[in-house]
């Protein structure tokens, strides 16, 4: 709901169109009926998107595509290695750590792709080819300037994963192309999946949208909150947004509606906004702003 709230916020405060979509690419963890109930909260908050919701699950023919675009080039190629052999050649790591891949399957020399891999195992999954130069350095809107090895930190990572499913990274590069997304705004625990999404922009030859990571609603022992740890439905729709609003650090606004306290808060968010530190404008897209 914070994210929501925000992106809404932003691209409201910058002239621009907000958009919604549901990144159910991750079909056997995605109850039924959930799509519509997230639509029917934002509803109950004032949060209507300006243009179709679209979901994921129905994009594949787009992903598909850009596989075979860097296929063709060399830039994505054939894994055989198993969640287990992976664990094995990496050993003991932090809970939720990186699994950095170790380049088994890795080709000697980029090329195109066929369907087995160097030892001759046919493909399980697929995984970008990192350039040479795989450090990447961005600008966030509220972190400031952000740096991540990739190639030690990550490693060449899955586009299309063992289960024929396409993986996040990829799906989302995609859609926001597609989409003319000229800004990302979402929580600060995706700060981490920036700098791959921007090689894989790169490989595909898109542009690089403005990214805003926001500060997370922590549960009291200090984790995330979510569902897992406790997290509560959303309640009456006022007060929800003024919760939502002290997160992101807006002042107390005063209203009676829904409709009035959102109307409030644009003007708010400007003021916020304009203590983040200054981003590169030539990674925006002005004539077409979306959120």
């Amino acid at each position: 709901m914070v994210a929501a709230l925000a992106s809404w916020l932003d691209a409201r405060w910058h002239g621009g169109r907000w958009l919604v979509r549901i990144e159910d690419v991750d079909g056997p963890r995605c109850p039924a009926g959930t799509d519509r109930l997230i639509l029917q909260q934002l509803a109950a908050l004032g949060l209507q998107a300006d243009e179709p919701v679209q979901w994921q699950s129905q994009r594949s023919v787009l992903y598909e595509a850009a596989l075979q675009r860097l296929m063709a080039r060399g830039l994505a190629y054939p894994c055989a290695c198993t969640r287990a052999e992976l664990a094995a050649a990496h050993g003991p790591r932090a809970r939720h750590g990186e699994l950095v891949y170790p380049g088994t399957c890795r080709p000697e020399k980029p090329g195109p792709a066929g369907m087995r891999t160097p030892s001759g195992r046919p493909a399980r999954a697929w995984r970008l080819r990192l350039p040479d130069d795989a450090q990447v350095q961005w600008q966030d809107r509220r972190l400031g300037t952000q740096q991540q090895d990739v190639a030690r930190q990550v490693g060449d990572f899955v586009l299309r994963r063992a289960d024929g499913l396409w993986a996040y990274q990829l799906a989302v590069v995609v859609d926001d192309f597609e989409q003319g997304i000229s800004d990302v705004v979402r929580g600060e625990d995706l700060a981490d999946n920036t700098p791959r999404q921007i090689l894989l922009q790169r490989a595909l030859g898109v542009p690089t949208p403005r990214y805003l990571h926001l500060p997370l609603v922590l549960a009291p022992d200090g984790s995330k909150l979510s569902k897992q740890n406790g997290a509560q439905a959303i309640g009456e729709p006022l007060n929800e947004l003024r919760a939502a609003g002290r997160t992101l650090g807006l002042p107390e606004l005063p209203a009676h509606t829904v409709a009035d306290w959102l109307a409030r808060a644009v003007p708010a968010w400007g003021d916020t906004i304009r203590a983040f530190p200054r981003s590169d404008p030539h990674a925006n897209h002005p004539e077409r702003p979306a959120v």
